[in-house]
């Protein structure tokens, strides 16, 4: 059938049903400063490397990942002390 059936009422909620505010219940509260949520702590730090691609010929990319975890930073580092003996400009 291609009938469409009928809206329900909406439930009413009681308000004396609802549950007691305790202290414990405020502390795991969420706080917002209007519509925005308001962090504890120290800000998030941004993102201090930059995301680009690198073409690297297979056999020196498999090189790198067979040295183990830590294959990203140690590039960095090569490419680092690289630079130091190298004239960017």
């Amino acid at each position: 059938m291609n009938a469409k059936l009928p809206k329900s009422a909406p439930s009413w909620v009681d308000r004396d049903d609802a549950p007691e505010i305790t202290a414990a219940w405020v502390a795991a509260a969420d706080l917002h400063a209007g519509d925005k949520l308001v962090r504890r702590g120290r800000p998030p730090k941004g993102s201090t490397k930059v995301l680009t691609t690198l073409r690297l010929d297979p056999d020196v990319l498999a090189g790198l990942r067979a040295t183990g975890s830590g294959w990203q930073t140690r590039v960095n580092d090569a490419m680092r002390e690289w630079l130091k003996t190298h004239s960017a400009v």
